[in-house]
C-alpha cells in the first residue's frame, strides 16, 4: 500500500487508530526516563503524543500527510500542551539530525525487504544505550488470532525482526509473541473477547 492509499484510508474515518497509545508501547516504555524519541511510521501519532505528554522530545514520521495532519490536530487540541514534531518521510530511509534515545515502530505493514530496511534504519538512529521497540501483527494471527492485515507478506514474527538485526551490535531484551485482547460482535447483539497475536521486540543499541 503506497502513501496515496494510506492518505485515502486516513481521510475516510475520524481516527484509524485509537487516541490512546498502543498498550505494549505504554507498558514497555512507561519507566524509561524521557529523552529524544522517534515514532517511526507513526500514523496519526498516538504513541508520539503519549511520549510527548510524558516529557519526551518526540518526532512523528510517516509517509501519509493526511495522517500527520490529523495527529497534529490531536496534539493541538490536547489540554496538556503537547509538542510533537511532524515529518513526512519514508520510514526506511529518514534519519534525524542527531542520534536519539528511543525509536518506536508500531504496526508497520510492509513486505519483508522494506521491513528490514525500516528496522535497521531505526536502530541506526539510536545513540549507544538507546532503545528500539517494535510491535507488529504476528504471522500467526492470520490463522490463530483475529483482525489485522490478511496479507501474510506484511506480517512477521519476533524471530524475523531479530534476524533483520542479526549483524548489528544490539542487546535483545525481549522478542516474543504477545496476546492483545480485542472485542467483536458475537452476532447476537453482544460482544465476545478474542485474542489478536502480535510480536514484540525490544533491543538496546550497544
Amino acid at each position: 500500500m503506497d502513501a496515496h492509499a494510506w492518505d485515502d484510508r486516513y481521510a475516510a474515518s475520524d481516527l484509524v487508530w485509537s487516541r490512546e497509545p498502543n498498550q505494549f508501547v505504554a507498558a514497555e516504555l512507561a519507566d524509561l526516563p524521557p529523552g529524544s524519541a522517534v515514532d517511526l511510521a507513526a500514523g496519526e501519532g498516538r504513541n508520539a503524543i503519549w511520549l510527548a505528554a510524558r516529557g519526551w522530545s518526540a518526532t512523528a514520521v510517516d509517509f501519509s500527510q493526511v495522517a500527520l495532519d490529523k495527529g497534529a490536530r490531536l496534539a493541538a487540541d490536547d489540554p496538556r500542551g503537547i509538542d510533537v514534531t511532524w515529518v513526512r518521510a519514508d520510514a526506511t530511509a529518514w534519519q534525524p539530525e542527531q542520534p536519539v534515545d528511543l525509536v518506536v515502530v508500531a504496526y508497520l505493514q510492509v513486505p519483508a525487504p522494506d521491513r528490514r530496511r525500516a528496522v535497521r534504519n531505526a536502530v541506526a538512529m539510536l545513540r549507544p544505550g538507546g532503545t528500539f521497540l517494535l510491535v507488529a501483527h504476528d504471522s500467526t494471527n492470520l490463522t490463530e488470532g483475529t483482525g489485522g492485515p490478511q496479507d501474510p507478506a506484511v506480517l512477521m514474527t519476533a524471530d524475523d525482526v531479530v534476524g533483520d538485526l542479526a549483524d548489528l551490535d544490539v542487546e535483545v531484551l525481549r522478542a516474543e509473541r504477545v496476546a492483545r485482547e480485542v472485542t467483536a460482535d458475537d452476532g447476537h447483539g453482544g460482544e465476545e473477547r478474542r485474542a489478536a497475536w502480535d510480536c514484540l521486540v525490544r533491543v538496546v543499541r550497544r
